[in-house]
């Protein structure tokens, strides 16, 4: 299946912003912030560390080394790993299915280069918990070859750092390891390692299962899956004028299908820019939470998520989020649900959910 079509050529592109957004829209950007106030002038573009990712890109076995919380003891086990590029090159995602001593589970790691500040963020989905707001993203960059990443947390009401660091890459192997830091960087323990080797033949890893056809709701985004032409309508912020510009989507599914993850591109009069949807469904609760990257702000809070369900044919998702410097709720809603067609909407509301003002639709139109 190509799904390069959807995909802007990336030639003219990457000398602008890193691939992720070649020229910001200004007021007239939908951004689910389609009423936010016009983006300052952006500083220089870094391209520098783009492609610090791209050695794992492929299919990996990782032996994993980890300290049993709260105690001494190191446990050993393994797991495979597969990521990928999006965006151009200027995000990623990987998927980790791990065989650890408590039961297999799966996890996906999101990262985002922004240009502006030549960092990367990196996210971390564990597909025990696929709900509830992500860990604080990790931040950092490579230097001579080694990518060190931070970030502060508390932990029992202290404060804590939290580093991840990659060395010791070939193009067949590479060494991962996370510590924590009470002292504020001063000292470190290290509590997981990962040692990877690439995969001699990606045909013969194990087979991620997927989620049983019976669990309800799991399959709400089944129709998804493959390459959309969308037509977006939004409101501009500053005129309050509706503007209809065109775009691609393409989708597919993460953590053997427990989860998706979905790549826009949207071709504004000012030019393109591009964004990634995560969607992950807890059985537990039996909702989906949906989190957004934004591509003219990688490393934008993607939290709190929106979360809600299917019912009738109709999904209806609600979360919170700050406009204009005051809280507002926000709503999304899939319908008109076909095997070729399918329509989504957003909108706000400013008095807890008793009117909604709709400022962004997306009709999708399936190409493959």
């Amino acid at each position: 299946m190509d799904l390069s079509r959807f995909l802007p050529d990336p030639a003219p592109h990457f000398g602008l912003a890193a691939g992720m957004l070649a020229v910001a829209m200004g007021s007239g950007a939908p951004p689910h912030s389609a009423r936010l106030s016009p983006r300052p002038p952006q500083p220089a573009v870094d391209l520098t560390g783009r492609h610090d990712f791209d050695f794992l890109f492929g299919t990996w076995v990782v032996h994993h080394r980890r300290l049993k919380p709260g105690t001494t003891e190191w446990v050993e086990f393994d797991g495979t790993c597969s990521n990928r590029a999006l965006l151009l090159g200027s995000a990623n995602v990987e998927e980790q299915d791990l065989d650890a001593p408590s039961g297999r589970y799966r996890a996906a790691g999101l990262r985002a280069y922004d240009s502006t500040t030549g960092q990367w963020a990196i996210w971390w989905l564990d597909g025990r918990y696929p709900h509830g707001t992500l860990d604080p993203p990790v931040k950092g960059r490579f230097e001579h070859g080694v990518g060190s990443f931070y970030s502060d947390y508390l932990q029992d009401g202290k404060p804590m750092r939290l580093r991840f660091l990659w060395s010791r890459i070939t193009p067949t192997s590479a060494r991962w390891e996370q510590a924590t830091s009470a002292d504020a960087g001063k000292t470190w323990d290290t509590n997981w390692i990962m040692e990877f080797r690439r995969a001699p033949d990606p045909t013969g890893l194990r087979t991620v299962v997927g989620p049983d056809r019976n669990i309800a709701g799991v399959h709400d985004f089944d129709f998804l899956y493959g390459g959309w032409w969308i037509h977006h309508r939004y409101l501009r912020a500053a005129t309050g004028e509706w503007v209809d510009v065109e775009g691609g989507c393409i989708n597919g599914p993460l953590l053997g299908g427990w989860a998706n993850l979905e790549e826009h591109w949207v071709y504004a009069p000012a030019g393109i820019y591009g964004a990634l949807g995560l969607r992950s469904y807890d059985p537990k609760t039996a909702l989906w939470a949906i989190w957004w990257l934004d591509g003219r702000s990688p490393h934008g809070a993607l939290d709190p998520p929106l979360t809600g369900h299917f019912e009738k044919g109709v999904g209806t998702f609600f979360g919170h989020t700050m406009l204009n410097g005051k809280p507002v709720g926000i709503r999304f809603v899939w319908s008109g649900i076909s095997l070729t067609s399918a329509h989504w909407e957003q909108a706000y509301s400013s008095d807890d959910g008793k009117t909604w003002e709709v400022v962004w639709t997306m009709d999708f139109r399936r190409e493959l």
